[in-house]
């Protein structure tokens, strides 16, 4: 870990003069949220009251924890006809917040179904709106996320794109925990349309109760890497109802076990993230994974989401009221 982020994460917790006494480094971790504007329906996001009401309210729930988070944008989710007055006013609104933007692509593009060239056409159409919010603030755009943290099934796919976005200036913005909250999140949706408030709060409790697993499990993982010290986390959530109402768990959960929120800035000093990465397969995981094989070593998937929560997010929005019905859509 740099000396910088050290001496950050230390100030952090330790306050006043300490004699002659070691403090040990507490963990870190930097929030992402996916798919800005929201994961919402396409209704909703050319429809100006209820994409500002859904970007205003997840914000106001943000505001009090002080995650230090980065947000990443899919310019083209906002239908064109709103798209020069809206999406400005969307990403303006959380620059307001204190939250720094990256690109996800315009249209949160497959590598798999398509071609590099393809490809990074798409990350140059996302780009101009977050540049243009960024620049008015004399900021510029530094951050990418792959879509499904697909970086290309072949050798050949895999170097184009990064060669391409090297070449554009970006920084890649690892993941080394994922909890697959988009499928929570899914499933939630679907809990919202049955207007069933007792089943969110099932899939919201199950969300919490997973992320507890998966950090059992990518602790001690990802300190192997490291030699035995918990390099800083890279955390990938999404903007959406799932995070509005239950993402404040979330955080007490890591405050919990000791995590300070540092930017995401901050988090990539740790020399972890210089870490080579050979990793070329159709899948999108995490990096401690990626960097795991690199070394040579198996790689250890972490745990399952709960059956009935992948069975729900498979299904329709009927198939989830007809396991409600019979008692199955649940723990």
């Amino acid at each position: 870990m740099s000396r910088r982020l050290i001496l950050g994460l230390c100030a952090a917790l330790i306050a006043g003069p300490v004699a002659a006494q070691i403090t040990p480094s507490p963990r870190a971790v930097a929030v992402t949220f996916d798919d800005l504007p929201y994961q919402a329906s396409a209704d909703a996001l050319c429809d100006p009251a209820q994409a500002m009401t859904l970007t205003r309210d997840f914000l106001v729930m943000l505001e009090p924890l002080d995650s230090h988070a980065t947000a990443f944008v899919n310019s083209g989710k906002v239908c064109e006809a709103q798209a020069p007055t809206l999406l400005p006013q969307i990403l303006n609104a959380w620059l307001d917040a204190g939250i720094d933007l990256g690109n996800h692509t315009a249209s949160h593009i497959n590598i798999h179904a398509t071609t590099p060239e393809a490809y990074l056409a798409d990350v140059d159409a996302g780009a101009p709106a977050i540049q243009a919010a960024l620049e008015a603030r004399g900021r510029t755009l530094r951050y990418f996320r792959h879509p499904y943290l697909f970086t290309g099934e072949t050798q050949e796919k895999h170097d184009a794109i990064g060669a391409g976005l090297s070449e554009r200036g970006y920084v890649i913005a690892p993941v080394t925990i994922d909890n697959v909250d988009w499928m929570f999140g899914d499933v939630y949706r679907k809990a919202e349309r049955l207007g069933d408030e007792a089943l969110k709060r099932r899939v919201g409790e199950a969300y919490v109760a997973y992320m507890t697993t998966v950090l059992d499990f990518f602790e001690p993982y990802g300190a192997e890497i490291t030699g035995g010290r918990e390099p800083a986390q890279t955390l990938l959530l999404h903007a959406n109802t799932l995070n509005r109402d239950w993402y404040p768990r979330i955080h007490a959960l890591y405050l919990a076990r000791g995590y300070v929120f540092v930017t995401l800035e901050q988090a990539l000093e740790d020399p972890i993230y210089g870490h080579a990465d050979t990793y070329v397969r159709r899948n999108g995981i995490s990096w401690l994974h990626r960097w795991t094989q690199t070394d040579g070593r198996p790689i250890r998937w972490e745990p399952e989401p709960p059956a009935w929560i992948v069975a729900a997010n498979a299904g329709t929005v009927e198939d989830l009221a007809a396991a409600v019905a019979a008692g199955t859509a649940g723990p």
